[in-house]
Formats: structure tokens, C-alpha cells, sequence
């Protein structure tokens, strides 16, 4: 395992250690010129800005707007180099004085969504997830639709709406059916609902009409960041017959604001329960793309799941192909997520849909009181890890968004 340099004083087990290196777009109070792309180290953030002109000036035109956009693009040999240049700025004494003044404590940043959101696709990969909405929605039915197995389902959602951690989310309005009523009501949503995801940030675009195979997941996605695809589970349920979600998903996503590149991955890499099963050419794996990420949910600084990410059915890999099977093109800057992440354990579920079994179980936390769906001014925080090196464990940082009451707004104005 490459060390660190002495004069970070960086200790080994830190989940932002040199095995992460995740990146970021950030602001201090110091800064004058707006934002700059930063990388996270231990507690501190490097100004790749500024080093980026220092150390690697070929690069550095990657990083003066100050988002990740022109990075990404650049393609996997840019994101492979620099990554190397970082890790040997790091971990070598001599580069101290190139380096140092540009260290930033992470308390003293501001964050912001790391790149422009392209495209926004939400997948519905994890077996468990699927199998529990099954039992709750089809009782006595098979829990599993009879494409589930063959293709990833997924839906286009709203770039527009996907905000960085930290952002507060309004409770959202829209039409719904209360239990026994003939007609639809028009208010704000009863039935709030996390979800618990991982999210695939692409970098190289592809062309329309040519799809990306699963051997070539690694040249289009940079990396990863955390996902809570927020749910109004009422106004869901009343819309999504026959089509699948809209606004019951469209009011708000919360990405965390750091994005680990896949690189930091490698040692995460298992083989999906997929890999067992019976597929199309174009869904089969040749190396696997599965991952071991341990996810931990908060619910107001309780802990409330801990979902496990290498139960995953469908890879990323396998998503990325099937999204591009018919010719789609993904763009830098898209960004498409897994689905809920839940295990086979009722501790492992990853939203309050299955933790409280749709509103029919209460799940309790440490203050006495307990939740069926998440109330105004509740606090939900997405964290995780992912094995590392040498057995240890990386980070991939928070996303977190607290519960703003909703506007009452009817369509005919205001009530």
C-alpha cells in the first residue's frame, strides 16, 4: 500500500485516505475566483486547482472552471494519470512545498454539486428491494415481475432536480388516493420515503446509435457517489398505473457531494448473483463489476439500516449495457443510479417502504418515538464504505437532506 507523506500526518485507517482520493467542487472563505476542483485528504481538501497548474500544467486546463465537467470528458488515460500525479504528490516529501499551502480543511469548504447532470436513470437492480415491493404490492403473487431476471428495469427521471447534500427538501404536492375513496385528494405528500442508492457518474460520451458493451464500463464511467432518490410514496402509487414514476420521484434527488473514481475501487470488486444466472450476450460479464459497499442510513443520528451493496442483482456494468443496448448515447455528466440498495435482513432495507412494511410497522428510534414515513424537519443521512486495500476501508462520504413542510399550492391557487 503507497504511504503517505509524514507531513500529512494522515492516519492509515482514515476512510479518505491515498486508496480514495475522491474529488469535489468547493469554495472557501480564503478564495477569491469562485469555485475549484478539490480532492479529499483525510480532512482536507487539495486545491487541484492550483496543484494542477504547479505540478501537471498539461492537465490543468481540466480543472479551471471549477467543476468536474471538462474532466470527465477527458476520458479514462487523463483520469488514470492524474490520479497517479496525485498519489505521487502525496506520498513523496520533496513535493511539500508545491502542495501544502494548498490544503483546505474540509469544515472551513463550501460544496457544491460536483458536476452538471446530464441525463438522470434510475435503475431497480437489488432482488431483495424488488421482492419486498412485490409481497407488498402483489400479496399472493409472484414477487418478482417475469422480466426482472432478464433485463435491469430502470426510468428516466429530472436532472434539474438533483441537488448536492445539504440541501434541504420541500415536502412535495400532487394527487393521491386515500384508502376507500372513490376520487383523488390534492395535498402534500403522506408518505415520504427514502431511498438508499448508488449512483454511476459518466465521463466519456458514447454516440447515438452505437451501444456500449459491458467490457467497455470502465472507459465511460469515471466513479461513484452516494443517492437518495426521495419518494412520495402516495403520489407514486396513484400515478404509476400504467406508467412508471414521475412526480412521486421528479421533486428532488440528493447526490453526496464527493465522486470516487472507480479506480479506488478495485479491491471492492465481487462477482454479482447475476453472474449465476442465465443471460443475453450482451448482459454477460466477463470481468465483474459487482461491489462490496457497506451503506449505513441515519435517520436524525439514529441508525436505522445498514444496507449491503454486494447483494445486487444486476451490475453497473450490466446496467450501462442495457441502457445503450438500443442506441442511446450517455453524455458526460450523466448520471444514472442503482435502486434501492436492501439486503435479505430486515435491518438491511434500504427505505422506509420496507422497513415499515408500507406504513403497517412502525420503525422505532433511540427518543421513543418512531417513524412509517419520514415528518417535517427529520434529518436523512446516506453514508458508506467500500473495502479497500490490504482489507481496510475507504469512504465514499454522506448525502444528507433534512424535511422542509411542503407549499400548499392547488391547482386552482393557493388554499
Amino acid at each position: 500500500m503507497i504511504q503517505a507523506a509524514r507531513w500529512l500526518r494522515l492516519p492509515a485507517e482514515h476512510p479518505f485516505g491515498l486508496a480514495a482520493l475522491p474529488y469535489c467542487s468547493y469554495t472557501a472563505a480564503t478564495y477569491t475566483g469562485g469555485y475549484r476542483v478539490g480532492v479529499a485528504v483525510g480532512d482536507h481538501i487539495l486545491d487541484l486547482t492550483t496543484a494542477s497548474d504547479r505540478l501537471m500544467p498539461a492537465r490543468a486546463h481540466l480543472f479551471r472552471a471549477g467543476s468536474l465537467d471538462d474532466f470527465l470528458a477527458a476520458g479514462d488515460g487523463a483520469w488514470t494519470q492524474v490520479r497517479d500525479g496525485l498519489t505521487g504528490w502525496l506520498s513523496d516529501e520533496q513535493c511539500r512545498p508545491a502542495i501544502e499551502d494548498l490544503m483546505v480543511p474540509v469544515g472551513q469548504a463550501s460544496l457544491r454539486l460536483p458536476f452538471t447532470v446530464a441525463d438522470f436513470v434510475d435503475f431497480f437492480a437489488s432482488e431483495n428491494h424488488a421482492a419486498n415491493a412485490g409481497r407488498i404490492f402483489r400479496p399472493g403473487a409472484e414477487p418478482l415481475p417475469p422480466n426482472w431476471k432478464h433485463l435491469p428495469i430502470g426510468y428516466h427521471g429530472r436532472s434539474g432536480s438533483v441537488v448536492v447534500s445539504g440541501t434541504p427538501v420541500r415536502r412535495p404536492c400532487g394527487q393521491f388516493r386515500p384508502p376507500g375513496a372513490d376520487a383523488p385528494s390534492f395535498g402534500p405528500s403522506a408518505r415520504l420515503d427514502f431511498e438508499a442508492e448508488l449512483g454511476f457518474v459518466v465521463g466519456a460520451r458514447s454516440h447515438l446509435g452505437e451501444p456500449v458493451p459491458a467490457s467497455r464500463f470502465a472507459e465511460h464511467v469515471f466513479g461513484v457517489c452516494l443517492v437518495n432518490d426521495w419518494s412520495a410514496r402516495d403520489i407514486q402509487s396513484f400515478e404509476t398505473v400504467p406508467l412508471g414514476p414521475f412526480l412521486g420521484k421528479s421533486f428532488a434527488t440528493t447526490v453526496s457531494p464527493w465522486v470516487l473514481p472507480l479506480a479506488a475501487l478495485e479491491h471492492a470488486r465481487v462477482r454479482p448473483p447475476s453472474a449465476a444466472a442465465d443471460l443475453l450476450p450482451y448482459l454477460t460479464e466477463t470481468t465483474h463489476w459487482g461491489l462490496d459497499i457497506d451503506f449505513e442510513v441515519r435517520l436524525n443520528g439514529s441508525v436505522i439500516s445498514r444496507p449491503p451493496y454486494a447483494t445486487m442483482f444486476w451490475s453497473p456494468a450490466q446496467m450501462l449495457a442495457h441502457l445503450t443496448v438500443n442506441g442511446a448515447a450517455v453524455r458526460t455528466g450523466d448520471l444514472y443510479a442503482s435502486g434501492t440498495v436492501s439486503g435479505p435482513e430486515p435491518d438491511q432495507r434500504g427505505s422506509l417502504l420496507e422497513l415499515s412494511w408500507n406504513g403497517t410497522e412502525a420503525v422505532p428510534l433511540p427518543d421513543g418515538t418512531s417513524r412509517f414515513w419520514l415528518q417535517d424537519a427529520d434529518e436523512l443521512t446516506i453514508s458508506a464504505t467500500a473495502r479497500g486495500p490490504g482489507g481496510g476501508r475507504i469512504g465514499l462520504g454522506s448525502a444528507t437532506g433534512r424535511i422542509l413542510p411542503a407549499v400548499r399550492e392547488s391547482p386552482a391557487g393557493k388554499d
